[in-house]
């Protein structure tokens, strides 16, 4: 589903060049869940940025099912991106003006989904989630756990192939962190969605079915 293949990743800073990503070769199967670990610095965010068409490769290719889709203008790739991936990230971006039906409503409307019917979707979402009394909550009035769970049913409004989580339990208790990965890791049973997620999170990684790790801009095998 996902094949990366030479794929670099280079910044200058003050005239000094800085490879983030050196020749990554990495194939995703549909409905795998894999973990991508290493050290702060590694290249996490910057792979699954690129993987989910938020950033640029330097060099190299990336291919979503067959199709290569830097190939695209902005207006295509934010097209696909709204329609085939979804985002949870370790600070879940929430709108904080907006209740919780609200903020999981935006990727439909962007997407040119009827008010009515977003809106049916995202109670639907939410229940699923667990948070069928908070709909009307906005962000602050919700805990980290709540946030978190109101970002994942946004991920999934427009029910993509492919979910990328950025440490999404970095902010949360144990116990709540816990319960974040079980809706994931049950996300990814049920639907086959293929699952992606950055982790310093060790327990969470063993319970994906493959495991990576990004050291000094290159894939090794976790061991």
């Amino acid at each position: 589903m996902i094949r990366l293949k030479n794929l670099t990743k280079t910044f200058y800073k003050d005239g000094i060049k800085i490879e983030v990503l050196r020749g990554l070769d990495l194939e995703i199967k549909k409905g795998e869940s894999l973990a991508v670990l290493g050290v702060s610095g590694a290249g996490k965010s910057t792979l699954i940025h690129i993987m989910g068409l938020l950033d640029h490769p330097t060099g190299g290719v990336l291919t979503i099912n067959g199709l290569n889709v830097f190939d695209w203008d902005e207006r295509k790739k934010a097209n696909f991106r709204n329609s085939t991936i979804g985002f949870v990230f370790q600070f879940n971006n929430l709108l904080p003006e907006f209740n919780a039906m609200e903020n999981i409503m935006i990727p439909a409307l962007i997407g040119g989904m009827p008010k009515r019917e977003a809106r049916e979707k995202a109670c639907k979402l939410l229940q699923e989630v667990g948070l069928e009394q908070r709909l009307k909550h906005k962000p602050g009035e919700l805990s980290g756990g709540e946030q978190q769970r109101v970002a994942i049913a946004r991920a999934l409004m427009m029910e993509p192939q492919i979910l990328l989580a950025d440490e999404p339990t970095g902010n949360l208790d144990t116990e709540t962190g816990k319960k974040i990965e079980d809706i994931l890791l049950n996300l990814n049973a049920r639907q086959s969605i293929t699952l992606i997620v950055v982790t310093h999170n060790k327990t969470l990684a063993e319970r994906m079915s493959s495991r990576i790790i990004l050291h000094d801009g290159k894939i090794y095998d976790y061991q």
